[in-house]
């Protein structure tokens, strides 16, 4: 710098000059991809290798390289033309996403062609991509269906069938495995698939002609989308067993019977056996023949096996023979089956049950009883016998009693030949003489091991007697009557009703009355109406509600009760009355007024009173609510002032003439004459009448409270006062500005309530104003116990003024004080210190207390004059 301002300019263009020499002496080299080896998840994605399974919207990869020169590269990824797209990739930051699903099994290597560029240069590389297995794959059955025949002959522990299945998966996940669901008769090897009987098991055609064994192949399990799976599937083998010669026939349906009658013929079929062969895959012919126990009386046919009688029944020896008769195939003597036929002679069912009294059969039997019997009594006025002539089953009956519900029952119920029937209450509520007099059952007899169920049928007739067994019953719980006050006496009011179901006098029923309330009604004791006493004469508002009870009772004192409840019914015979025919009622503008009138009528709207202004003048000065009596001024009277100009008087009073008329039917009415004194309260008070007005009591309670405490008050103040000046036995501050009077007894203390007034508005403000001094006390002697306290005296006023004296003789008006009782008292100072100006400083203060009270005197009768001017 110390060859100035050009030789900083040459120094710059030569540096300049050398950049430029520089750069122009660079090579523009290509980009170039960085190659971190196989494994790596960024590069050039030579041999990167990815699962099968990796979800689509992956990031997989990442192409990474640089520009010998630090430009900013972009980056590429293509496939070839026709094949699918599975990756892309973002030009700038060389991010690889997976874009659709991989299938190893379907494309297990991926060709696509990656490439960086500057932008000037552009590098390309051809990559493969290997896509690794996952276990997706589920095994797959080869050659389905499975179906095969086995002989039923075939030896445990052979091989039956060999089931193959193969899994595209790779290790693991490709090897195979088989095995079984549950089976008894098969079992399978888990790495060949080879079908085998099971040792120790047999196939049997007759038991089972198929089996249908289901095969699990499953794979060895391996990873996918980052969990252990083991897939598998199923598929059936229908093994269809081939019948052999190996079981002989058999008899089906046995145990066998057949009967003999004593009407059979010889040569009538008896029964017929059957049987079949073991073999039913390739029957044999087989062939019946009789063993032994048929003593000659009965014979089979070979092929059908029918066994037939031979001789007459009455020639037979017994009454049960057992035959033995077999079965055989021509082929061997042991290939046979043996099973015994019962064969039982049999009376002919030709008699039918027969009910017998006594005096021989008969089918109707009556008794006549009493009505509810006890549970479990015998009805002993039946005498009932039952008979079967047929032997054995043919005189085996049952008995049943069918009638109404279950309220008898038969005994016994089964019965063999002969028994004697028995009747037993079973429901005593049944036999009930109000539901019927007569009760009817069928008594049946019917056959039970016969094919013909004869039977036999017998009316059972009760006659049944009656008993007092009810009690009276109303027909309701309670009634309920309306009547009109004042009807006359003997109205009616109801009728109640009970229900007695028995006969005669039992069903008989009479009425009466009785319990609180009762005296001025009457019931027919035969009819139940119920009346009002001839002198009776009932009034809704002494009493509007009535309950008593009715009693229904029969001949032998059985009784029931029922509640009545009568309502009196209000008649407008009442109307409305005010306390007064002349109301006064004193209105502060602002507040309204109310007047009330009463009904004595017990309901609505008989009791329901509307009120309205009949006269008034001028009439555009009051509103009235009709509902609740509220008298008010019209909403634009809002001072004394605009009263005034309507009246064009300084009268402040009025006389309204209002009606009180209810709302029955006929309507009556009453009149009264409201005299209104309206006057103007201070704004407070008209701020306080106006929230209360629809709360006269609020307003009173108000008043009370406020006087309450201001007498509170003045009484603790004046005590405390009173006994502080006894304590300390000298005089307060407050009095010592007063000046010395003559000395005379003291008036009596006295307190005076502006309420109680009989004078004008502003008596109240009239207070006593004695002339009185203070005792004084002897020099020495003892002190004396001072006076009660009273309100001070006022001292006298500084010398008035020419104007002054002249309106005080022109107005000579009593003094208007507010009474208070206590004393007036100021602070306690320290005492000053003496000094030689001490009388002229206690003069200045005198003469300055005096004009201050003189000052107040006059303030305060000045209020007192405009308050009086308020009242007028």
């Amino acid at each position: 710098f110390r060859y100035g301002f050009w030789g900083c300019v040459a120094h710059c263009l030569f540096v300049l000059l050398l950049l430029s020499v520089r750069g122009l002496g660079q090579s523009d080299y290509a980009p170039y991809f960085y190659d971190y080896g196989p494994g790596a998840t960024h590069g050039n994605m030579a041999l990167f290798s990815i699962s099968e399974d990796t979800p689509v919207g992956t990031h997989v990869y990442t192409l990474n390289g640089t520009d010998p020169e630090e430009d900013p590269v972009r980056y590429g990824l293509t496939f070839e033309q026709g094949t699918k797209e599975y990756f892309r990739v973002d030009p700038k930051s060389g991010n690889v996403t997976l874009v659709q699903e991989l299938d190893r099994e379907k494309q297990a290597e991926i060709s696509a062609l990656v490439s960086i560029t500057d932008g000037r240069n552009k590098v390309a590389e051809t990559v493969r991509i290997f896509v690794t297995d996952a276990n997706d794959e589920q095994p797959e059955f080869q050659n389905l269906p499975f179906a095969i025949d086995v002989p039923e002959d075939t030896a445990p522990g052979s091989s039956v069938y060999k089931v193959t299945a193969v899994d595209k998966d790779m290790g693991s996940g490709g090897s195979v495995s088989y095995y079984l669901q549950v089976n008894r008769h098969f079992t399978i090897d888990g790495h060949s698939g080879v079908l085998r009987i099971r040792a120790n098991e047999t196939l049997d055609y007759e038991t089972t002609p198929a089996h249908f064994v289901t095969v699990v192949a499953q794979d060895g399990g391996g990873k996918y989308k980052g969990q252990h799976q083991v897939m598998s599937s199923t598929a059936t083998v229908t093994i269809n067993v081939v019948d052999a010669q190996d079981t002989p026939p058999s008899f089906v349906g046995t145990p066998y019977f057949g009967y003999i009658y004593e009407v059979s013929l010889p040569g009538s079929e008896i029964f017929t056996v059957y049987a079949k062969d073991g073999d039913q895959g390739n029957p044999n012919s087989i062939h019946y023949s009789i063993m032994n126990g048929s003593d000659g009386v009965f014979d089979i046919n070979s092929t059908s096996g029918c066994i037939s009688l031979t001789t007459n029944p009455s020639q037979l020896k017994s009454e049960l023979y057992e035959i033995r008769v077999k079965v055989g195939l021509p082929s061997g003597p042991m290939d046979y089956d043996i099973t015994t036929v019962t064969v039982r002679v049999v009376d002919l069912n030709n008699h039918p049950p027969t009910f017998y009294g006594e005096t021989g059969p008969q089918n109707r039997f009556e008794v006549t009883m009493f009505e509810h019997p006890p549970a479990g009594e015998i009805l002993r006025g039946f005498k009932i016998t039952v008979n079967d002539s047929d032997q054995g089953a043919n005189a085996k009956f049952k008995l049943r009693l069918v009638g109404p519900g279950r309220v008898l029952r038969v005994v016994p119920q089964t019965v063999l030949n002969e028994a004697q029937v028995t009747i037993i209450v079973e429901d005593t509520s049944g036999i009930d003489y109000e539901k019927g007099s007569t009760l009817t059952f069928k008594l049946l007899a019917i056959e039970i091991d016969t094919p013909e169920r004869f039977s036999a049928t017998a009316d059972i007739i009760i006659h049944l007697l009656d008993t007092n067994d009810n009690v009276p019953a109303f027909t309701s719980e309670y009634y309920v009557a309306r009547i009109d006050e004042n009807s006359p006496g003997g109205s009616s009011l109801v009728s109640v009703t009970a229900i007695d179901p028995d006969s005669g006098p039992w069903g008989e029923v009479k009425y009466t009355i009785y319990g609180s309330g009762s005296d001025l009604f009457s019931i027919h004791f035969s009819t139940g109406l119920i009346s009002t006493q001839p002198w009776a004469t009932l009034d809704a508002e002494a009493r509007s509600k009535y309950n008593f009870y009715v009693k229904a009772e029969d001949g032998e004192g059985e009784y029931s009760l029922a509640e009545v409840f009568v309502t009196v019914l209000d008649l407008n015979d009442h109307s409305p009355e005010f306390h007064e025919s002349l109301l006064e009622e004193t209105m502060v503008i602002g507040a309204p007024v109310r007047i009330e009138a009463v009904d004595e009528d017990a309901e609505s709207p008989n009791n329901v009173i509307e009120y309205s202004i009949m006269k008034a003048d001028p009439k555009n000065i009051f509103d009235i609510d009709c509902n609740t009596g509220v008298i008010k001024l019209k909403p634009y009277i809002k001072s004394m002032e605009i009263i005034h100009n309507i009246t064009k008087s300084q009268e402040c009073k009025w006389s309204l003439l209002v009606e009180a008329r209810d709302r029955g039917s006929p309507s009556f009415s009453t009149t009264a004459v409201l005299n209104i004194d309206i006057t103007e309260a201070t704004p407070l008070m008209a701020a306080f009448l106006k929230r209360s007005r629809g709360s006269p009591m609020k307003v009173l309670g108000m008043v009370t409270g406020i006087i309450s405490l201001l007498v509170g008050a003045t009484v603790l103040f004046s005590t405390a006062m009173y006994l502080r000046n006894t304590k300390s036995n000298r005089i307060s501050p407050a009095r010592r500005i007063i000046k010395r009077r003559p000395r005379h007894p003291e008036p009596p203390w006295s307190f005076r309530m502006p309420i109680f007034r009989d004078a004008g508005p502003s008596s109240k403000f009239l207070a006593d104003d004695p002339e009185g001094g203070r005792a004084d006390r002897g020099a020495g002697g003892p002190r004396a116990k001072p006076p009660p306290p009273n309100a001070p005296s006022l001292p006298p006023p500084p010398p008035p003024s020419s104007a002054t004296a002249s309106k005080a003789r022109t107005s000579e008006r009593p003094r208007v004080l507010p009474t208070i009782s206590g004393v007036l008292a100021s602070r306690s100072f320290k005492k000053p210190k003496a000094s030689s100006s001490s009388g002229s400083g206690s003069g200045r203060k005198e003469t300055m207390s005096s004009a201050l009270v003189s000052e107040l005197k006059m303030r305060l009768e000045q209020k007192i004059n405009e308050s009086n001017q308020g009242y007028c």
